[in-house]
């Protein structure tokens, strides 16, 4: 009987292309979200934004796999607008209200570069997690990072709008929970892009509900909308998302977890390179030196987290029926089709 041919890998230049996808593009939605709501209210910039996305994705998933016209239960359409609204109505929501609250992009992506140091508290605080030492130390610096990033409060690159932070702080938390929840509890439509479509749908009726709260409405002038602004809707619509989380979900099925876990410590610098020369961002030396210890601390946490025996199969057991990996969708990844490993890298909130 002939041997299977092995099936070939990814070429280099594929690997790289979308690895150059996720490190620029995340990277740069920071830019992005600053130039769009400069005449535009945040948070009805990030209902649009995720009402367009969310429609597109759900009728290109209706025309192309006619088994997802197929109504998802009362369960799963819950649990996909509880994920929605954590992901993206708290976790980018904030991220862009932050930013709105004259907080640099580059001092923004800084920030939720931690997200990894809450995903490492949470899984041991909910999930009863591990936590070896080295990865208790690294939580410890990155928050001494922090620290020293924001406090004490002082002049020019220095000066910090507190609310902004706080604002900031809170958004990796509801990307956390949102994550966890996706993975460890929710019950989502077998289809990947109908899920992500929900979620889109329901972070954008989160993010319409902040803008009623905060006022926006009253304060929305479309005949403003500047075609910077405009632009650069359109490119976090199509490019911060849906290009770059197919490249995403590519790599998460052909490239190692340690190399894709990599743009966590590039999209911060892409981000504070973009709001310094384009922006006139100013930069200090406290900044580069708290941002350094940062990425260190992070980098200490994905590459410890990342060697760390897989879910036991009795944890498999615990889930509750049809919340199995056909039903989950990469945590915030919009057109993946494989599931994701808990220890896949965590999306930071930004696209």
């Amino acid at each position: 009987m002939p041997s299977a041919t092995p099936r070939r890998g990814p070429s280099a230049a594929a690997l790289w292309a979308n690895m150059a996808v996720i490190y620029v593009v995340w990277g740069s939605t920071y830019f992005g979200i600053a130039i769009a709501i400069e005449s535009m209210p945040p948070f009805l910039m990030a209902a649009i934004r995720f009402g367009i996305a969310g429609a597109i994705l759900l009728a290109f998933d209706l025309l192309r796999h006619p088994e997802a016209r197929r109504l998802p239960t009362r369960r799963q359409l819950l649990d996909s607008i509880i994920v929605g609204g954590l992901l993206l109505g708290v976790g980018n929501g904030f991220v862009v209200f932050g930013q709105s609250l004259a907080v640099p992009s580059g001092v923004a992506a800084i920030l939720i570069a931690m997200m990894p140091l809450w995903f490492a508290l949470l899984g041991w605080l909910y999930l009863r997690q591990r936590l070896p030492r080295i990865v208790v130390g690294a939580i410890a610096v990155g928050f001494a990072g922090t620290a020293l990033l924001i406090w004490p409060g002082g002049d020019g690159a220095n000066r910090f709008e507190p609310l902004g932070i706080l604002i900031l702080l809170l958004a990796p938390l509801g990307w956390a929970h949102g994550s966890i929840y996706s993975q460890r509890r929710a019950q989502l439509p077998p289809s990947p892009l109908t899920a992500s479509g929900i979620q889109m749908l329901a972070g954008g009726a989160f993010t319409f509900g902040e803008a009623l709260l905060t006022g926006e409405p009253g304060r929305f002038q479309p005949e403003a909308i500047t075609t910077a602004s405009l632009l650069a809707l359109v490119y976090l619509i199509f490019i911060g998302s849906m290009l770059a989380y197919t490249s995403y979900a590519w790599l998460l099925r052909n490239a190692p977890l340690s190399l894709v876990g990599t743009y966590a410590y590039v999209n911060p610098v892409v981000a504070v390179a973009l709001g310094t020369l384009f922006l006139g961002e100013a930069l200090s030396a406290r900044t580069i030196v708290a941002a350094a210890i940062i990425l260190a601390a992070v980098a200490i946490i994905v590459t410890a987290r990342s060697r760390l025996p897989a879910v036991p199969a009795d944890d498999a057991a615990d889930e509750p029926a049809g919340a199995g990996a056909e039903g989950r969708p990469p945590s915030g990844a919009l057109p993946g089709s494989a599931s994701v490993s808990r220890l896949a890298p965590p999306r930071a909130p930004s696209g």
